[in-house]
């Protein structure tokens, strides 16, 4: 008779041996390793843990195993570690007591806690419980003293089913030392990591990291197949039989686990599903009801559920679950079973008639309900929902999504809660049930907000607020108009935040009342975002004097934060310390309460106040907390977290720091991320790429569609289309990509925009390049249009400073370039042309400035045109010196772009120069290149600062020391020669 498994690992001998080398399980490392171990399903992962598990073993380590489940949309966070701290519970007592008073957050996971019982539901007190990194710290302390008598490894399975929180904690651990030996190995299906799989960005981080290596299990090639076969069925099978198996397994061990177990030949049908359940025609009915209603369950049943849910006599259910086990379809653990291979569990589920799962759902929720069987909150709302259960599948949905909260999880608290309230939508249940929908729905929006889409968040708290009958309670209105309010304020819209915000303050209830001080709260931060800072703080002043009354410290620092803030609003320059001192005390106290989101908002604002005053090192070390801390509580999407990202990429840009700033951005590759978040961030990262050499152009197109979404995105990735049309010549396409832009941040900001005097800089750039190569009618647009541009930037300086707005050391190195651009512009153009003496001037305040910022790339691109001016007017010993330092950075960089535009500009390395034709001398190679662009000798001696006579004399010269009988074969012998770059 065939075997159901090979008790022999066959074809695996290398990997074992790889993963033992690299986990450091037979020769000890200064550090053990991290595997991630990928492979299709069934191709025999588990089977190669298995074998690690017995050799680790063998060599005094201890070996520890957690699994991810399948839940689908009811992801439970952290499910593995709260299997592995079970197990340390079990097996090491001690040590879970000493861990737990020193580190109280490891709690969070004891699988008690999170196990719903009759009438319970999980303890949640706002953000209290969200502080993941204490959480992590706990984790990884656990395992740190689990494996100090031991070496202990660690082993999380089937990661392609983790929640994002496993995934953060996971990486957390993948970052940080160990002082024991600690192993550690993940393993997942790599052919469910599809484009969208939240894991695949997540496996490209970990692979980046020199602690984690990665291990792939391809197929078993024919001839360890057919030793396979042979270990399952001693009965040689015939070549024809054999053959067939080889050739459909293809390499899968678990399909020819099965394809023999079966007795299948060549009739075995192609689809996996029924060849997975040929196995259950060999069960009695017994067995396969168990089956079955395991099936239900998921991937893992604990037996006093299974037997609570299945309701069969205890002798029919003992004899049904022995037989399931002995023909290798469920595997036995001390308290669970599963179903050998997920993908049987899933066959045996998709082949329940939909009468029978929605009554197999029912009798698990009421196994739930009467606690007679274990499980989640989670689980509860999954099985309710199934079963038809709506009005449980409500309670335990908003209970899920409590805890998931709770344990830092918004993504997956927003999926409850939204299923919460597509159920509450019945008027009749909310009544029924007793609950406030206001409530849910601003539990979902923050939760949205949390994970980082604002967008979600807002259009579900209108949703609702019009759905509101003009009977609603007032409270509800405010509750939702004040949420609604500060949604509008971190997107773009057309709508006054204001005037809805003081709605809700207007309905809020009088007195001491913890919805007016919320209400309060959130109309200082929506007043402060529109400059409106004495009523902000006559709000906040208010406010915080309700939430210190009613002892609410979360909201009491959000106050806090929202006062300091108020001071950076009113910074003038003069007072920059003790700004930043309230800022601090804001981070602390904020901290010390527990408050996270206030927390990164003053995180974020004390890098602002440093990045205003170009101090980069503290600016990009302020910002680095925010993202961290963000990390840490599992809100990297979160307003101020992603903005702090933001910010600190765009810190490292400015500092030269492209290799780091890459890294960073990379976050913006997750598509499972929210959409304008990830485009905040790519705009700088197509930056770079783009000065690198790449074409950025799909990336661009893919960003013009959020831009009315998100200024932010809008201001600065138009100025990586104009750069980029700059480096073209193409100056219609950069004038095009400024009109588009000013259009749209017109309609959603003001027409005045900061920005504005950048982009204008930066299109006058362009223009330059475009008028090599126009045409003289063509040119007389250009000028014209190059006028207009630095009217539109001084028009926005001027109307700042009638503001008395700041407007600091960035600001005025653009407003400088954007003069050097126009006279650069008339000088080119040969219309109204400034004086030598005047364009020379303008550069080199403009450098000078950009010095004083200290943005190594916009540095560098200012020295690489003033050198190419400075060459032009015979400056050669002056051009060197800017086109060398402009060399340097570029290389350090790796601005291939500025390279090129240097070359072509005559500003060659010294040594590439000495090696150049002399026939020519400098000044003729000079009005060499402007004979090649068409100009006359009168154009030519305007650009030059020399007469037209002068000029005459140079290309009469040129011409005879070329050989050429007229100016356009002097300009053909010139390109063929390479003398024109």
């Amino acid at each position: 008779m065939a075997a159901h498994t090979s008790r022999t690992l066959v074809g695996r001998d290398t990997e074992l041996d790889q993963l033992s080398d690299l986990l450091g399980i037979r020769e000890r490392r200064d550090r053990p390793g991290v595997v991630l171990l990928s492979g299709d399903a069934g191709v025999g992962k588990t089977r190669l843990l298995m074998e690690l598990r017995d050799r680790a073993r063998a060599e005094g380590w201890r070996v520890v195993a957690g699994h991810c489940l399948d839940f689908g949309e009811s992801a439970l966070p952290y499910l593995p570690f709260s299997e592995l701290l079970g197990r340390f519970d079990t097996d090491l007592p001690d040590v879970v007591e000493q861990v737990s008073s020193q580190h109280p957050a490891i709690a969070r996971l004891q699988p008690g806690r999170r196990v719903r019982t009759s009438g319970e539901a999980p303890a949640t007190d706002g953000e209290r419980g969200g502080d993941r990194g204490e959480l992590f710290e706990a984790v990884h302390a656990l395992f740190d003293t689990a494996a100090a008598d031991a070496p202990l490894l660690l082993v999380i399975e089937d990661t392609h089913w983790a929640d994002q929180s496993t995934r953060d904690l996971l990486g957390f651990l993948f970052t940080r030392a160990f002082t024991n030996p600690v192993a550690l190995v993940a393993s997942y299906r790599s052919d469910d990591l599809h484009r969208r799989h939240p894991l695949r960005r997540q496996v490209a981080e970990w692979s980046r990291l020199q602690t984690v290596d990665r291990l792939a299990l391809s197929p078993l090639p024919d001839d360890a197949v057919r030793e396979l076969i042979a270990e399952l069925a001693p009965e040689r099978l015939e070549e024809r039989e054999l053959a067939g198996i080889v050739s459909r397994a293809e390499g899968n061990a678990f399909f020819v686990e099965e394809l023999v177990a079966s007795g299948a030949g060549a009739w075995v049908p192609d689809d996996l599903a029924d060849l997975l359940l040929v196995r259950l025609d060999r069960l009695s009915d017994e067995a396969r009801q168990v089956v079955r209603i395991a099936s239900v369950a998921g991937r893992k049943v604990g037996h006093s559920l299974l037997e609570a849910a299945a309701g069969l006599p205890a002798a029919d259910l003992d004899a049904g679950i022995r037989q399931a086990v002995e023909m290798n379809v469920l595997v036995a653990g001390s308290k669970t079973y599963s179903f050998r291979h997920a993908l049987l569990g899933e066959a045996v589920y998709d082949d329940l008639l939909p009468g029978e799962r929605v009554r197999l759902h029912g009798q698990y929720v009421a196994a739930l309900a009467a606690g007679d069987g274990r499980g989640t909150a989670a689980e509860m709302a999954r099985h309710a929902r199934r079963a038809m259960d709506f009005d449980r599948a409500v309670t335990a949905g908003i209970e899920a999504g409590d805890e998931a909260i709770a344990v830092g999880g918004p993504e997956e608290a927003a999926r409850h809660y939204e299923h919460a309230l597509e159920l509450l939508e019945d008027a009749e249940r909310a009544e029924r049930l007793d609950i406030d929908v206001s409530k849910i729905v601003a539990r979902a929006a923050d939760a949205h907000s949390a994970a980082g889409d604002s967008q979600r968040a807002a259009s579900l708290l209108a949703e609702h607020l019009e759905r509101l009958g003009p009977s609603a309670p007032a409270a509800a209105r405010a509750r939702l108009l004040s949420n609604y309010a500060m949604a509008l304020c971190i997107i773009e819209t057309t709508l006054d935040p204001v005037s809805i915000s003081a709605e809700a303050v207007a309905l809020a209830p009088e007195g001491e009342s913890p919805l007016r001080a919320k209400v309060l709260a959130t109309h200082a931060r929506v007043l402060a975002g529109e400059h409106r800072l004495e009523e902000a703080e006559n709000a906040a002043t208010e406010a915080l004097g309700l939430a210190e009354r009613l002892k609410m410290p979360v909201l009491a620092s959000d106050v806090v934060t929202t006062l300091s803030s108020l001071r950076f609003k009113r910074f003038d320059g003069t007072d920059g310390e003790a700004v930043r001192d309230a800022l601090h005390d804001a981070v602390e106290r904020a901290a010390s309460a527990g408050a996270v989101s206030a927390e990164l908002r003053a995180l974020f604002l004390v890098g602002r106040s440093h990045q205003e005053a170009a101090e980069w090192e503290q600016a990009a070390h302020w910002f680095r907390k925010a993202v961290d801390r963000g990390v840490a509580v599992g809100l990297p999407w979160a307003p101020y977290s992603i903005e702090a990202r933001w910010q600190l990429g765009w810190v490292l840009y400015a500092r030269g720091e492209w290799d780091e700033a890459l890294a960073l951005l990379a976050i913006a590759d997750d598509e499972t991320g929210p959409l304008i978040p990830r485009a905040i961030i790519e705009a700088t990262r197509l930056a770079i790429l783009s000065a690198r050499g790449n074409d950025v152009s799909a990336g661009l197109r893919k960003l013009r569609k959020v831009w009315a979404d998100e200024g932010g995105v809008a201001v600065f990735s138009a100025g990586v289309e104009i750069e980029a049309a700059a480096l073209a010549a193409d100056a219609g396409a950069a004038l095009g990509a400024y009109d588009d832009v000013v259009g749209v941040l017109t309609r959603i900001w003001t027409e005045y925009f900061a920005g504005r005097v950048r982009l204008a800089a930066q299109t006058l750039g362009a223009v330059s390049c475009g008028l090599a190569t126009a045409s003289s009618s063509e040119r007389g647009v250009l000028l014209e249009r190059a006028a207009t541009l630095r009217a539109d930037g001084e028009h926005v300086v001027e109307r700042f400073a009638a503001s008395g707005a700041a407007w600091g050391v960035e600001g005025r190195a653009w407003s400088l370039r954007l003069a050097a651009e126009h006279l650069r512009a008339r000088w080119l153009g040969g219309v109204d042309a400034p004086e030598r003496d005047e364009l020379i001037a303008a550069w080199a305040a403009t450098v000078a400035a950009f010095e004083e910022f200290g943005s190594v790339p916009e540095l560098a691109r200012v020295r690489t045109t003033y050198a190419g001016i400075l060459r032009l007017l015979g400056e050669t010993t002056a051009a060197r010196e800017q086109g060398d330092l402009a060399r340097e950075a570029a290389h350090r960089l790796g601005a291939t772009t500025l390279l090129a535009e240097l070359r072509s500009s005559g500003s060659a390395a010294r040594a590439a120069e000495s090696n150049e034709p002399q026939r020519l001398t400098a000044r003729e190679r000079e009005i060499l290149s402007l004979v090649a662009e068409g100009r006359s000798n009168g154009e030519i001696g305007r650009q030059l600062f020399i007469s037209t006579k002068t000029v005459s004399v140079h290309v009469s010269n040129i011409l005879g020391k070329l050989g050429a009988a007229g100016r356009t074969e002097a300009a053909a012998i010139a390109r063929r020669d390479g003398l024109l770059g």
